[in-house]
């Protein structure tokens, strides 16, 4: 009798731990991890995290030289004076990370 409680114990466990495993699920997620388009409502007026520094250096990574002059503006929008391919433009950058010609 013992020998059959211990055999019918070690049966439940080893069905048990076979249930527990799990498939890999499958998902048709089409959506990027990251928004890479740019919004075309931009600038976006928010609050805004970026630091002074960080602010240039995302205008510097969108193709422009020569950032001056940014400054926070009260809609929330860092806003300078930069060059692209040789014409001196007024940009924006907002809260969402959008770089735009100034409006």
């Amino acid at each position: 009798m013992k020998k059959f409680t211990l055999l019918t114990a070690g049966l439940l466990l080893a069905a048990s731990g076979a249930l527990a495993q799990s498939q890999t699920p499958s998902t048709s997620q089409t959506t990027p991890a990251a928004n890479t388009e740019q919004n075309p409502g931009a600038p976006v007026a928010g609050k805004n995290s970026f630091t002074e520094d960080q602010a240039k250096s995302r205008i510097e990574e969108a193709g422009y030289t020569d950032v001056t002059g940014l400054k926070l503006d009260d809609q929330g929008v860092w806003r300078a004076t930069a060059s692209k391919d040789g014409k001196t433009v007024n940009v924006s950058l907002d809260f969402q990370g959008n770089v735009t010609l100034a409006k």
